[in-house]
């Protein structure tokens, strides 16, 4: 039995909530996804979140910015997935804007980082149980098993770079649907009570591809992109520090392939040698500031831009700075709407092809190993903090965050809430 899609209003009151608990970096955004909108809300089957994940991992850009887009676009069309998307950055565009200014002006910020340190530990609990899920839902096989192994494998041992693993996963998927298609299929007929079901619904009508839609797509994504940079040219020069910001992250939106890890080498190079926007340590402080927000990661680029602007804007005062943030902000998110407006169509069109269906599937297998590298990579940090010894405090909060999400079924906000409220005790105490 099929439930009843949820309202515009329903769907826009969720995706601003989840602007605001969407903490730690793509693994906990996505767990977070994967617990509210297939397990809790089942707006979607896992199978098509799953699909809807492989193709945003393919991306340049936050996957999981880019995931909610996509799942937002699939439940009320392109304002849908303007809302899911623009939601789930919104709330972190002011609050590292104030986190900006205060560091900027003040220094540090001693108690956001004692919220935060208990608040991540919070969010290892929400990544190992989503992992679990996702595992369990994918892996149909003991070859889908081998797969997400070796793509684990691959990342964590080998340092393999991050499309080659999803690409031969692909690759291993094309072939494997020719071979054995029974294992190379998608999983289907699991979520019977999901309002999108991936493989037994035919997709919505709004989802078919067109040469026209694809240039109107093209056409309206260009014209957001030119006429503000054009504009800026216009307004404060070429030379100016606002408009070289926006063609420096427009470039940035284009190469950032494996998440904010693999982009912040290449901005914190530019950034700092090149264009003296801020110092290393700046950079560093940055980091942890985009660590202690909701939203991507890459929201550090905001307090790049903003830095840039306090230092080299002083003409307009903070009015400068605060332009800065918002134009490193706007031209690295907007052309994460593109990709999912252009491209998502045709990633619901192939859903019936037997050969990028295994590709898919594999795919699917490689993302469960790629998950699980960034969890393990994000439990060694959180309990072995600068490769120290363990730290007992966050691992008895991700026990405890754990077995009330899993015994308890306890909501995810009171979940984090209570961590970070946990961590700022600790710390005014010891």
């Amino acid at each position: 039995m099929t439930q009843a899609p949820p309202t515009f209003g329903q769907a826009m009151r969720f995706w601003l909530k989840l602007g605001f608990i969407s903490f730690g970096g793509p693994t906990g955004q996505i767990a977070v996804m994967q617990t509210e909108l297939v397990d809790r809300r089942r707006w979607i089957s896992s199978a098509h979140f799953l699909q809807a994940l492989n193709y945003c991992m393919l991306l340049p850009g936050p996957e999981a910015m880019q995931l909610a887009t996509y799942v937002g676009w699939l439940l009320h069309r392109t304002p849908g997935g303007l809302v899911a998307g623009a939601f789930f950055v919104i709330p972190s565009i002011f609050v590292m804007l104030g986190l900006s200014y205060v560091y900027a002006a003040f220094g540090s910020v001693p108690w956001i980082a004692a919220m935060f340190y208990g608040l991540k530990s919070a969010v290892l609990a929400i990544v190992a149980s989503a992992t679990i899920r996702i595992g369990a839902r994918a892996l149909a096989h003991p070859l889908m098993y081998g797969l997400a192994a070796a793509a684990f494998g691959a990342l964590f041992f080998f340092r393999v770079p991050f499309p080659a693993v999803i690409a031969a996963a692909a690759v291993v998927g094309l072939v494997g649907a020719r071979w054995r298609p029974d294992i190379f299929a998608a999983n289907r007929g699991k979520d019977k009570t999901a309002t999108i079901i991936s493989d037994t619904d035919p997709s919505p009508g709004h989802t078919r591809p067109s040469f026209s839609r694809a240039g109107r797509v093209t056409a309206v994504s260009l014209a957001f992109w030119i006429i503000p940079l054009v504009a800026l040219g216009v307004w404060r020069g070429l030379e100016d520090v606002l408009f070289r910001e926006a063609v420096f992250f427009s470039k940035a939106a284009m190469v950032t392939f494996g998440g904010a890890y693999a982009v912040l080498p290449y901005v914190a190079q530019q950034a700092v040698e090149h264009y003296g926007w801020l110092t290393p340590a700046q950079m560093i402080d940055g980091l942890g500031l985009a660590e202690t927000t909701p939203g991507p990661l890459i929201m550090v680029l905001q307090f790049v831009g903003f830095m840039a602007g306090w230092r080299q804007a002083g003409d307009l005062g903070l009015a400068g700075a605060i332009l800065g943030g918002l134009t490193a902000t706007y031209f690295t998110f907007m052309p994460c709407f593109f990709w999912i407006f252009l491209g998502a169509p045709y990633m619901e069109q192939i859903r019936g092809n037997r050969a990028l269906t295994g590709a898919l599937a594999a795919l699917t297998a490689g993302v469960v190993g790629v998950v699980l590298n960034l969890a393990v990579w994000f439990g060694l940090n959180v309990l072995f903090p600068a490769g120290q010894t363990i730290d007992w405090f966050a691992l008895g909060v991700t026990v405890i965050s754990f077995i009330a999400m899993q015994r308890f079924k306890l909501d995810i906000i009171p979940v984090v809430a209570g961590a970070a409220a946990l961590g700022l005790t600790y710390r005014l105490l010891f």
